[in-house]
């Protein structure tokens, strides 16, 4: 049963460029522009008239945008439901213009071990997460700390947990890592396991539908989970709607200050009714489009994220963070 018919989400790219060179990731490695101001205004109207209520900030590093802080203000005046995930390097200097403008600020760390997560993120910034951490709690943040699960680190969450998430009453985001264009890499049962049961402690966030999607074998083309292309809206660098997803980009669409009209157009909605039946989306599991699927529909991938929405809700104490589906 279908609980939502419009988009609730808008991927906003404001550059693929970024300062780091994870190796689970291969944005970094395009060229791009920035987004303007402009666009963002003009997208912003369509957006609202979508039906999109979360806006999320993201790149490549979203903090190399030298506007981010104008971005963030024109999404909140819009009454936009704003995140931001950041390998922390640029925040101790834009802390200050950025403050009270993201609803969900996330700091990636992948490891309690200074010289693991510089390696995995190919860029010295464990210690500028740490900065960044201190100076959120300074200015009243309370940022997550988002951990992309590899089989080589399962372990060493409790580590993490117990000396940077408990000490600083933060929350541990638990994602697990997805394969896609031969980036990234899957997890065993045993890893798959051992987060649920991580997921049930405290200040743990684990989406369990995205275990339960792995046990399944991810999407299967002949009866879709997928709801990426109705319920995300995907804004590139260059100002036109991606289609069905950011990860597949089958097909870009100039908006031209006309994303509303263009989202509901032939050619665009016959790309929608193609989300999870594609080819390229048979076994696919990627984390950012199967969250928002799973809130929309009511199915058993529903029923396992409710669990992990409630507690994350009741975790961060507002209920804003119910778009964490």
């Amino acid at each position: 049963m279908r609980l939502v018919s419009h988009p609730v989400l808008c991927n906003y790219y404001v550059t693929y460029r970024c300062n780091a060179s994870c190796s689970f990731c291969d944005i970094w490695e395009k060229p791009s522009p920035y987004i303007t101001v402009e666009n963002l205004r003009e997208n912003l109207r369509d957006l609202k008239q979508l039906g999109v209520k979360v806006i999320d900030f993201t790149g490549g590093e979203p903090l190399l945008h030298r506007q981010l802080d104008l971005l963030l203000k024109e999404a909140k005046a819009h009454g936009m439901i704003t995140t931001v995930t950041s390998n922390g390097l640029l925040y101790p200097k834009q802390a200050e213009k950025l403050r009270g403008l993201i609803d969900m600020l996330h700091f990636s760390l992948d490891s309690p071990d200074r010289d693991e997560h510089d390696k995995s993120r190919g860029v010295k910034c464990f210690d500028k997460v740490m900065e960044s951490i201190e100076i959120a709690k300074s200015f009243g943040e309370r940022p997550d700390i988002i951990f992309t699960v590899f089989e080589d680190n399962v372990s060493k969450i409790r580590q993490l947990w117990e000396e940077v998430c408990l000490p600083n009453n933060l929350v541990l985001i638990l994602n697990p890592v997805f394969e896609y264009n031969n980036v990234g890499s899957n997890l065993s049962k045993e890893a798959l396991n051992e987060l649920l049961w991580w997921g049930k402690q405290k200040n743990v966030y684990l989406n369990e539908a995205f275990i339960q999607l792995r046990i399944d074998g991810g999407n299967h083309v002949d009866d879709p989970v997928c709801k990426a292309a109705s319920t995300t809206i995907v804004i590139s660098p260059e100002n036109k709607l991606v289609l069905p997803c950011y990860h597949l980009g089958l097909k870009d669409f100039p908006i031209d200050g006309k994303l509303f009209d263009l989202y509901h157009s032939d050619e665009v909605q016959k790309l929608v009714a193609l989300e999870g039946r594609l080819p390229a989306c048979e076994s696919c599991a990627i984390n950012c489009y199967m969250q928002p699927s799973f809130a929309v529909e009511m199915n058993k991938y529903w029923w396992k994220a409710l669990p992990s929405t409630i507690k994350y809700n009741r975790m961060k104490g507002t209920w804003k963070q119910m778009v964490r589906f």
